[in-house]
C-alpha cells in the first residue's frame, strides 16, 4: 500500500499525545478522590469493570481518528488485473535432444504439457502465437485469440533435428513487432534444452528483441548428464546438455527473466507463474473508502457509548 499524501500521516503522532493527556487527567481525578473519601467510596462501589468501560468510548474515538488520518493520506493499493490487449509468442525447441528422458516422461512431453498449461492460464483476450523450431522455425503461427490452434501446434511437435534458437527468436519478434511503432504489450517465452547448433546468434536476436521492447523469458530444460540414443546403433549415447548460460544472457539483454527446470514439476510451476504474470498487469486503485468507512463507524460507536453512559 502507498499514499498520495504521506505527510498527513504525521498527524498520527497526536494519538499518543492524547493518550498521555487522558492518563494524566485520570491521575488527577484519582488524587481528588483520595482527598474526598466519599468519592473514593463511590468509585469502589462502581467496581473495576465499570472503570474499564469508561475508557471504551475514548479508545474508539482514537481509533476513529487514526482511520480518518489514513483516509486523509489517500491510500492506494496495487492489484493485478487481466490484460485486455497483449500478444505473447511461445518459442519451443523440438530438436533431437528433446527426446531425452531425464525429465519424465521425456523432455518433449513435459514441455508440451507445460506449454498447454501456460496457454490455459492466459485470459481469453490475450493473443498467443507459437514458433516451434529445430534446425529451422518449422511451425509458425501469429498471435491470435484462438488458443485452441496454439495448443494444437504444441501437441503435434516431435523431437528431431538441430537447434536454431536465434532464428526462432527472430521469427517470434517479427510476429510481435511487424512495425516499430507498435505499442501493444508483447513478450516471448522461449524454452530450449540445448546449445544452438546452427543459424543466427541467439544473443544478437535477443538484442533485437530489446530494441523493439519485447522481453524474452527463457526456460532451460534438462539435466547436465542427460543423453539421447545415437543414430549409429553401435555408437555411444549422445550428450543432451542444456545451455542455461546462453538462455540467461538472452533474457538479461532483452529485459526478461531466465528460469531453469530439471523436472516436469518445476517446468509446470514456471509456466503457470509466467501465464499468470504475463496475462495480467498491476494497477493502482484508490483505497480511501476502507479507512473512511471504518473511521465514521468507530466515531458512531464512540458517540453511542458515550451517550449511553450519560443516560441520554
Amino acid at each position: 500500500m502507498s499514499f498520495v499524501n504521506p505527510v498527513v500521516l504525521v498527524a498520527l503522532l497526536a494519538i499518543p499525545l492524547l493518550i498521555a493527556l487522558a492518563v494524566q487527567r485520570s491521575r488527577r481525578r484519582d488524587k481528588f478522590a483520595m482527598r474526598f473519601p466519599a468519592a473514593a467510596s463511590l468509585a469502589l462501589a462502581a467496581g473495576p469493570q465499570d472503570a474499564y468501560r469508561r475508557w471504551i468510548p475514548s479508545a474508539l474515538a482514537l481509533a476513529a481518528l487514526a482511520a480518518l488520518v489514513f483516509a486523509a493520506a489517500h491510500p492506494e493499493r496495487s492489484v493485478r488485473v487481466a490484460l485486455q490487449e497483449a500478444s505473447i509468442v511461445l518459442v519451443t525447441d523440438h530438436s533431437g535432444s528433446m527426446a531425452a528422458t531425464d525429465v519424465a516422461p521425456s523432455r518433449m512431453e513435459a514441455a508440451k504439457s507445460a506449454a498447454s498449461t501456460f496457454v490455459d492460464k492466459l485470459p481469453g483476450d490475450v493473443k498467443v502465437g507459437i514458433v516451434a523450431y529445430s534446425a529451422t522455425p518449422d511451425d509458425v503461427q501469429p498471435p491470435s485469440t484462438n488458443h485452441t490452434a496454439t495448443k494444437d501446434a504444441i501437441a503435434r511437435q516431435t523431437a528431431n533435428g538441430g537447434t536454431a534458437t536465434g532464428d526462432a527468436l527472430e521469427a517470434a519478434v517479427a510476429l510481435l513487432r511487424p512495425k516499430k511503432t507498435d505499442r501493444t504489450p508483447a513478450a516471448v517465452v522461449l524454452l530450449s534444452d540445448g546449445t544452438t547448433t546452427q543459424g543466427s546468434d541467439p544473443i544478437d536476436a535477443a538484442l533485437m528483441a530489446k530494441s523493439l521492447r519485447v522481453p524474452v523469458y527463457t526456460v532451460a530444460l534438462g539435466t547436465q548428464d542427460a543423453t539421447v540414443p545415437n543414430p549409429d546403433p553401435f555408437g555411444q549415447p549422445l550428450p543432451a546438455v542444456p545451455d542455461p548460460e546462453t538462455l540467461r544472457r538472452m533474457a538479461e539483454v532483452s529485459g526478461g527473466r531466465a528460469f531453469t527446470a530439471q523436472d516436469a514439476g518445476q517446468l509446470g510451476a514456471i509456466y503457470k507463474s509466467l501465464g499468470s504474470a504475463l496475462g495480467s498487469k498491476k494497477e493502482t486503485r484508490d483505497a480511501t473508502g476502507y479507512p473512511l468507512v471504518a473511521g465514521f463507524a468507530l466515531l458512531l460507536g464512540a458517540g453511542g457509548l458515550a451517550l449511553r453512559r450519560r443516560g441520554v
